[in-house]
């Protein structure tokens, strides 16, 4: 499946969900009225009792005046907002203060207020009706494309996920959906206790200490639990190397390193978000998902998978034909370069059996032995060496290599590029830096960031152009943030939909 008919799947997917919910809200609505209808369908008899009852208590007969009180309260509970009801309650309020002429003219013309109180729920009642079948239309119209789309995205990874499948561990079923509760539980947390503490610090001067004081520890200790709770349940929750195949559909990135580098991989940086979670690989895979989902080998014998690249599993003693079945299959190759021998032998066979502009190599940074073994491998020197000091500042991820056609190294060194000129005027000037200085002060760029970019510039140099790769990275770095606000509107929603359902069944 292509980028731009994935881009297409997903939007009709949401325009889908959201055209649903709406539906759903109108749906209620319009069951609301009927109900509304059907609970004043009494109404013309309770009216005719009410003034009845009204003409005997004016007679003299006490009795009537319990009669009243019953006629007031059931006009009370099932009349619209309108003319019967007002006059209902307000003749029930003169009766109770002795003012029983002024009560018997109010509801003079009561049977008249209840027939135009009856003709407007009517016609709120057909609008209702009328709008959730619009609304209901598309929703229908909209479910056969998006289950379309979603099995021409599944048949389009088939073979690669045969492939994989094969090496995916079994999980119990209930395994996943039971964290990813947990891990939604923890993600609001998160999110409300860092609402709690930005209310108490915008609103402090508002509200007594006492109060002050609890919504800044509580929120602390909101995000502390759901700090802790994403910790252990978001490792458990991840899916599968298969799995993201499926649901994404289109062909993969491979990423091979070894096994030795997930330890810095896993390193957690700090960000723009006051609560960092996601570690250089989740934002490193965030940012290769403008081209695919990112898929690699994952250490075995782990006890649970690296939060970053989905993982499969292969056999220490027959990995290699599974690797070159995988190249192939694979839309970008991406090899972090070491001094181990299995991933010379990938750069040999990626060099020898896939196109040139397949192959994205990172190279850590200060590491000049690597430059002197990939030198070996290419039909001209890379120049890695040259740039080991400009680009060595982090042993993570110095330089990304990638070739031309006739396997040429081009070389991009990784980090903060030279600031660039400001456009002339003082106008202009004064703007840029604003705007320079506010995302500044907003985003904190992450090793991660910096790689991003220079992955997007080496695959531009190819004609290859993902504009949005460095800000899926930075973003990346505050998705369990952005995840929880999410979680809480989409919880906010329901709640409010849920309390009209219940209001529909008579039970709210």
């Amino acid at each position: 499946m292509s980028s731009r008919l994935r881009a297409f799947a997903r939007l009709i997917t949401a325009v889908a969900i959201v055209t649903a919910y709406v539906a759903l809200h109108l749906a209620i609505t319009a069951g609301m009225n009927l109900r509304a209808c059907d609970r004043f369908r009494d109404a013309p008899a309770r009216a005719a009792e009410f003034t009845t009852a009204l003409d005997r208590y004016a007679a003299g007969e006490a009795s009537a005046r319990a009669e009243i009180r019953a006629g007031g309260t059931w006009f009370k509970e099932n009349a619209p907002s309108g003319a019967s009801r007002s006059a209902v309650s307000s003749a029930t309020g003169d009766v109770e203060k002795g003012r029983v002429s002024l009560a018997r003219e109010r509801v003079s013309g009561l049977a008249a207020d209840v027939r135009r109180d009856r003709a407007r729920l009517d016609r709120q009642l057909g609008s209702s009706r009328a709008t959730s079948l619009y609304w209901a239309v598309p929703v229908v119209m909209l479910l056969g494309p998006a289950l379309w789309l979603r099995r021409r995205r599944r048949l389009g990874a088939a073979e690669i996920v045969r492939v994989v499948s094969r090496f995916a561990p079994p999980q119990p079923w209930w395994r996943r959906p039971v964290f990813l509760l947990a891990s939604s539980a923890g993600y609001v947390l998160l999110a409300g206790g860092a609402i709690a503490v930005g209310t108490a610090q915008r609103r402090g001067y508002e509200v007594s200490p006492t109060l002050l004081m609890l919504w800044l520890v509580g929120g602390l200790a909101a995000i502390g639990a759901g700090v802790l709770s994403l910790r252990y349940t978001r490792p458990r929750s991840v899916r599968g190397a298969a799995r993201a195949l499926l649901v994404d559909g289109r062909k993969p990135v491979l990423y091979l390193r070894s096994f030795a580098d997930d330890d810095t991989a896993a390193h957690v940086d700090d960000s723009a978000s006051f609560v960092s979670l996601h570690s250089r690989e989740e934002q490193f895979t965030a940012a290769l998902g403008a081209v695919g989902p990112l898929i690699t080998v994952g250490r075995p014998g782990e006890p649970l998978p690296r939060l970053g690249a989905a993982r499969f599993y292969l056999p220490l003693d027959d990995w290699q034909p599974t690797v070159l079945r995988l190249m192939e299959l694979s839309q970008l190759i991406v090899l972090r370069l070491g001094l181990g021998e299995g991933l010379r032998w990938e750069v040999q066979q990626a060099r020898a059996t896939q196109p040139a502009g397949k192959l994205v190599l990172l190279a850590p940074g200060g590491l000049s032995e690597v430059a002197q073994r990939l030198d070996e491998h290419l039909p001209s020197p890379s120049g890695l060496a040259e740039v080991a000091e400009v680009a060595g500042g982090d042993p993570w991820t110095g330089a990304v290599i990638t070739f031309d056609a006739e396997w040429t190294p081009q070389v991009h060194p990784v980090g903060p590029v030279p600031r660039a000129e400001l456009p002339r005027g003082a106008l202009l000037r004064r703007w840029a830096r604003a705007v320079k200085a506010g995302w500044a002060a907003m985003v904190m760029y992450t090793p991660a960031h910096y790689l991003a970019r220079a992955i997007k510039d080496a695959l531009a140099s190819m004609g290859v152009r993902k504009r949005t790769m460095a800000w899926r990275a930075t973003f990346a770095a505050q998705t369990s943030l952005w995840t929880g606000f999410a979680l809480v509107t989409a919880l906010a929603l329901l709640d409010w939909l849920a309390g009209r359902a219940l209001q529909l069944f008579g039970l709210g």
